[in-house]
């Protein structure tokens, strides 16, 4: 069985930007805030964090500064990942030398390529480093899936230990194939259960940045065996998700941060702020959760 890089749940962390860039001291804030609520790792600088927007210097800088201020309380995992191999192997081989715990690199998106292509381009990034990686496969964003049959064959090379799955329905024949040579995150907040039913290990979280408790207990208590307990954390916050991905990530969980009193910003161009409805509507939604930890509850 490959070594988790972590068990529960993971903060896929947004970046908060300001007029300057990086917003370092609120970056900060929040990492103080994950690790007084329970989660269990950080992912930094990967979709919802809006990697796609960041010049590599800005890219890698992030990282470090997760890396350093986090200090191994918690794993951090760097997102590397691109649609150029070449470009994911220089990250992946700068956030290595950063000192981050763990890699995240997602399929190559636009150009595509076929599944010995998409073999090829992990395998490579894989052999550029000594770190763990978590493979990302989110169809609906790259419009491209990578097969359970080539699950099987990544799974095969020793640093390629997990998978952050938003691809759902191939998860039972995934799991026939690897077994416990590939250990399966869910890339879906509203499908965490589900995964942990077929063996996984937790989940890489947008929903964590406004419920990380809940997040980590709904994890523990089905690993715990209280399985009707964590079904019911699984419903309950159906709503919550639903009005965290009324548009596109990270849109709707940035304007709740600020709903919340977080002031982090917004996205950065082609992403656009919600509409005024569409913030009514999230505000609604919040109000229903005790989120009395965050800064204005």
């Amino acid at each position: 069985m490959k070594k988790p890089v972590f068990v529960g749940s993971a903060v896929a962390l947004i970046t908060p930007f300001n007029e300057g860039g990086v917003d370092t001291k609120k970056l900060k804030a929040l990492i103080d805030f994950h690790l007084a609520h329970k989660t269990d790792a950080i992912l930094v600088a990967a979709t919802t964090g809006e990697a796609a927007t960041m010049p590599d210097e800005e890219h890698l800088a992030t990282i470090r500064t997760v890396v350093e201020y986090v200090d191994g309380r918690v794993p951090v995992i760097a997102g590397t990942g691109s649609n150029d191999t070449a470009h994911g192997i220089k990250l992946t081989r700068e956030a290595t030398a950063i000192g981050a715990d763990a890699l995240l690199t997602v399929t190559p998106y636009y150009n595509k390529t076929s599944q010995e292509g998409i073999y090829r381009h992990f395998k490579a990034t894989a052999e550029a480093t000594h770190l763990p990686i978590i493979l990302y496969n989110v169809p609906s964003r790259t419009n491209l899936n990578i097969a359970p049959a080539t699950y099987k064959r990544l799974s095969e090379i020793e640093n390629i230990v997990g998978v952050k799955e938003c691809n759902m329905n191939q998860i039972p024949e995934t799991v026939n194939l690897c077994g416990d040579d590939l250990l399966l995150y869910s890339g879906e907040d509203g499908l965490v259960v589900p995964l942990l039913s077929m063996g996984g290990k937790g989940v890489i979280s947008v929903a964590a940045h406004v419920i990380p408790e809940t997040m980590h207990d709904m994890v523990m208590a089905f690993i715990n065996g209280d399985v009707q307990g964590a079904a019911k954390m699984q419903a309950d916050i159906i709503p919550l998700v639903k009005a965290l991905f009324s548009d596109v990530n990270p849109i709707p969980v940035k304007e709740a941060l600020n709903i919340l009193g977080w002031d982090i910003g917004s996205c950065r161009m082609p992403l656009c702020d919600m509409s005024e409805e569409g913030k009514a509507k999230l505000a609604e939604t919040l109000k229903k959760y005790d989120l009395s930890f965050h800064p204005k509850g």
